[in-house]
This record gives structure tokens, C-alpha cells and sequence, in this order.
């Protein structure tokens, strides 16, 4: 290709030297994206066959999306004649100074690869994480991505997911609401269970586990009660909670049930 360029332009030698590294580039390019559309392919293959999951999907995309971006780089460089060796041990010095700085970030990477080892949850699963409440959306190689009820897309370090408690609303077929409620010590326990387990019948509650009735508390003026009830579906446990509550209230009013609150008893000193 040089010397063909060489015969059509003489008087621009420059032309025929840039035509091999300008090819080499080309092809490199060429290739690398033919990979990447590869991968990506064989990828959602292996999602749709069950072979692998979102979750672990989205991490592996962006590591090789990541990995063969440097090795092009890299390529790159060299095709343009940079001496690669000698840039690869500048950039190790270079790499441990940025580690250092950045290793909060490589502690996110590190742990986003935990969570996908350990899988205490997948994409589309309710999670309650340091009391943020959402479905995960996405994890990415920073973060665990989490969608809230009213809209809010959290962005939340892997590192404090693998460091703290993770509730899941998804791993079970079912899910227990309790609603506490304080009544009169002179009301008839008797009458108010069966007003209340009275409000647990039918949808969106559970039939196989029925609901029941505790006492959590006592003193002298107050009873404290836990109205536990089980739902078939965990993603309207918020809605069917505040229902609960409300219904729960209403209930107990028009049954004339004193529902006593909290009190301050204030007494001056006489002078």
C-alpha cells in the first residue's frame, strides 16, 4: 500500500507513511468493535437461556467493555510507533499513585464482584438497605443502583452493601405486615382480635398463613398489640400496609375501642 501511494503521490511522501498505521488503526478498530458486538450477543444469549443472570450480565459487560478498550488503547499506541513497555511501567508508577488515591473506588469494584458471587439479590428484587427501600435496577462496577416508590434512582456504594444489613422482600413467596396498636387496659382483648383478624380476609392476603393477633406490651394504663398478617405479593407491601393501617383504625373506632395516646403529666410546685 505504500508504494502504491508512493507511485500516485511522490511529492507526498507523508501520505504513504501514514497509510500503514492509519490501516493497522482502522483495523484494530474494525475488530475491536466486531468483539464487542460479539460479546454483547453471546451475552444476551446466555440471559435469555438461563445460562446467566441480568445481575451478573450487567457487571460482566462493563468489565470486558472496560477490558478491551485498554487493550485497544494499547494497540493504538503501539501501531503509532509509542513504545508501549516503557508506557506500561510509567503507567504502573502512575496506577499505584491513582490506586492509592482512588481506593474507595477499587473497593466498590471489588465489592460489586463479592455481590455478585454471594447473590443476596438480583435485578428486580425489593431491597431495603441503611432504611433506603427500592427495586434494584441495575449494579454497575461503582454501585448498586435502586429505584424508590416515588420515583428517586439511588446510587449506593457496593461497599456499604456488602458492609451492612440487606433486607430482601423477594426471596420468599410471601410477606408478614405488622401493625401495632395500643388500646385501653379496661377494652376486651377478645373483642378487638376478632375485629381485627376480621379485616384480613380475602385478597391481597395470604390464605395458607392465617393472620393472628399478639400482645407485645403492658402497663398500667396502656395494652400494646400486633396485628401480623401475610400477603401474596411483595412488590404492594407498601400499599397493602398503609391500607392496613388505615382500615385497621377505622375499625377499631367504630367499635368504640379506646385508643389511647401518648400523654405528658406536667405538675408545678406550689410556691
Amino acid at each position: 500500500m505504500e508504494d502504491l501511494l508512493q507511485s500516485w503521490f511522490p511529492d507526498a511522501p507523508w501520505l504513504a507513511h501514514l497509510a500503514g498505521p492509519g490501516l493497522a488503526i482502522a483495523s484494530i478498530v474494525a475488530v475491536l468493535i466486531v468483539v464487542s458486538l460479539a460479546i454483547r450477543r453471546a451475552i444476551d444469549v446466555a440471559v435469555r437461556q438461563g445460562r446467566l443472570d441480568r445481575t451478573a450480565a450487567t457487571f460482566v459487560g462493563a468489565v470486558l467493555r472496560y477490558t478491551l478498550l485498554t487493550i485497544g488503547v494499547i494497540a493504538i499506541l503501539s501501531q503509532l510507533g509509542v513504545d508501549t513497555a516503557s508506557l506500561m511501567g510509567s503507567v504502573g508508577v502512575v496506577g499505584l499513585t491513582v490506586g492509592f488515591a482512588a481506593r474507595d473506588a477499587l473497593s466498590n469494584v471489588i465489592s460489586g464482584l463479592f455481590i455478585l458471587w454471594d447473590r443476596p439479590f438480583v435485578i428486580g428484587d425489593l431491597i431495603e438497605i441503611e432504611g433506603l427501600y427500592g427495586r434494584v435496577d441495575r449494579i454497575t462496577m461503582r454501585s448498586t443502583r435502586v429505584v424508590t416508590p416515588d420515583g428517586k434512582m439511588l446510587a449506593i456504594p457496593n461497599t456499604t452493601v456488602v458492609n451492612t444489613t440487606v433486607a430482601s422482600y423477594t426471596n420468599f413467596p410471601h410477606l408478614r405486615l405488622d401493625i401495632d396498636v395500643t388500646v385501653g387496659v379496661e377494652e376486651d382483648l377478645g373483642r378487638i382480635r376478632q375485629v381485627l383478624l376480621e379485616l384480613c380476609e380475602g385478597e391481597p392476603f395470604h390464605d395458607e398463613t392465617p393472620p393472628s393477633v399478639v400482645m407485645t406490651a403492658i402497663n398500667d394504663y396502656n395494652v400494646a398489640l400486633q396485628l401480623r398478617a401475610w400477603i401474596r405479593d411483595e412488590s404492594t407491601h407498601l400499599k397493602a400496609r398503609f391500607e392496613l393501617r388505615e382500615r385497621v383504625f377505622e375499625a377499631l373506632r367504630e367499635a368504640g375501642v379506646n385508643m389511647p395516646f401518648e400523654t405528658l403529666e406536667v405538675r408545678t410546685m406550689a410556691a
